[in-house]
């Protein structure tokens, strides 16, 4: 079941509230001595998380499937980037990451009973309680699965973002009558949390078939004054793409960015992808994002205005350092 991405949640004590991890989404299906991990796509997850396969393995419940997320903490907090590092060819290296760092799911779906009784027509209010009823059976008490906590009220799910800041990826809002509908959004709204940070245009990428703007290369200053490259901007109109050529052209540079830089090689690197225009930096511009991790956009940001207003020297990486108490704080 998928949530439609609205700009403002629903009011009213028919509408349960959860948080929106920043994981991946995973169905996990027991059926005897046989544990799968699937993916919200159909893909199978099972072998890049083995410590979860594990832990479902030794549930007392015989049969059962659950909806939730999978994340990985790291102290306080959950990486995104460790997450992805899962997915990995090799086995040993799965495991060996497993072992550094293990994941944790978080459930917020009962789809399958231990009596292996199907949910699904149920109305969530009910599948949440026969949820929390299981959760309390059979759930270990060394918290690798977890409940993910649910409230009617809209005012306190709002306070979330406060205290777990960049770990939460929104909040959603399900309907409590509506039954287990896969693929359909009716009775689910979700709204992302969206940050915004003053950025130095530190070079820029021409358009891959014409002379215009491709996308701009934002950076931010560290303590010890060095331009960092941490992400870029590609969403501008046609007209300002022209238009932007004349107004950084006379900007260009060396060396742009006097910290890291962008161009790195990498799988995905191609040789236009690595070549790119330095720029003094003199431009600040002010985008949207979602998520910064290890240094950098996870996305591309959006263009929301430029900034004259404000000088270079201002845009520091604190704008973007995790806010909140960690994920791990709510989830306790």
């Amino acid at each position: 079941m998928d949530a439609l991405l609205v700009d403002e949640l629903p009011n009213g004590h028919d509408w349960q509230y959860e948080p929106k991890w920043d994981g991946f989404r995973c169905l996990v299906f027991r059926n005897g001595d046989d544990v799968y991990l699937q993916s919200k796509s159909g893909q199978p997850l099972t072998r890049y998380f083995p410590e979860l396969a594990e832990a479902f393995s030794r549930f007392k419940a015989p049969v059962f499937v659950l909806d939730g997320e999978i994340a990985v903490p790291i102290g306080r907090n959950f990486s995104f980037d460790e997450l992805l590092q899962r997915i990995h060819p090799a086995e040993s290296r799965v495991r060996k990451l497993s072992q550094e760092h293990p994941a944790l799911f978080i459930a917020f779906d009962l789809l399958a009973g231990a009596d292996g009784k199907s949910l699904l027509n149920l109305p969530f209010r009910e599948r949440r309680r026969e949820l929390e009823h299981f959760a309390k059976k059979f759930f270990p008490a060394d918290g690798q699965i977890r409940l993910s906590p649910g409230t009617t009220d809209l005012e306190a799910a709002k306070k979330w973002f406060a205290r777990v800041g960049a770990d939460l990826d929104g909040i959603v809002a399900k309907k409590l009558d509506e039954s287990y509908r896969t693929g359909e959004r009716e009775g689910m709204r979700k709204v992302k949390l969206t940050r915004t940070a003053d950025c130095v245009v530190g070079g820029f990428r021409y358009a891959a078939k014409a002379k215009v703007v491709g996308s701009l290369l934002l950076g931010l200053y560290d303590d010890s004054g060095l331009l960092n490259h941490i992400g870029f901007c590609s969403g501008l109109k046609a007209a300002e793409r022209k238009d932007l050529v004349s107004k950084l052209t006379p900007l260009i540079e060396q060396p742009g960015f006097t910290g890291h830089k962008p161009g790195g090689l990498s799988r995905w690197s191609t040789k236009r992808s690595m070549e790119w225009e330095p720029l003094r930096p003199k431009l600040v511009i002010e985008v949207s994002y979602d998520h910064f991790t290890d240094g950098r956009f996870r996305h591309g940001t959006s263009l929301l205005r430029w900034r004259p207003d404000k000088a270079p020297e201002q845009c520091r990486m604190d704008q973007v350092s995790k806010t909140g108490r960690g994920a791990m704080v709510l989830l306790e």
